[in-house]
């Protein structure tokens, strides 16, 4: 099982240079775990940097994968590993989730970089 934070998803969508690290969890849709906060940040970006036609778009190839809501179990979790780990609710939410279907994560946030059960490839620089 895979989840791919929000990075992720916003660099294989605009073809970025670290695009080819998240093609293979995100083409199995079988195996990709969906939290809905990176539909909720990749809906976001997504609608301020193109249009929400785009963002609609995006969504609905994020929703082929196994999308997971915050429930209240999830984000007691979450709050507890945004303390342990000094990450923000977004991120502790995504590792709470991946954690709770023993998924490995794909990433290109720094606040993954230490995490165990994380896949983090640094952000390559703009041209």
């Amino acid at each position: 099982m895979n989840v791919v934070d929000s990075s992720g998803w916003l660099e294989y969508f605009a073809d970025g240079p670290n695009a080819r690290y998240f093609s293979k969890p995100l083409l199995d849709a079988s195996g990709l775990i969906v939290p809905t906060i990176t539909i909720y940040e990749v809906f976001k970006v997504v609608l301020r940097e193109k249009d929400e036609g785009a963002a609609i778009r995006a969504i609905a190839l994020m929703r082929q994968g196994t999308v997971v809501d915050l429930d209240q179990d999830l984000t007691i979790q979450a709050a507890k590993l945004s303390m342990d780990y000094k990450v923000p609710m977004a991120d502790s939410i995504i590792i709470a989730t991946a954690r709770r279907y023993d998924a490995t994560i794909w990433t290109q946030d720094e606040d993954f970089e230490r995490l165990s059960g994380a896949n983090y490839f640094k952000k390559a620089a703009k041209h």
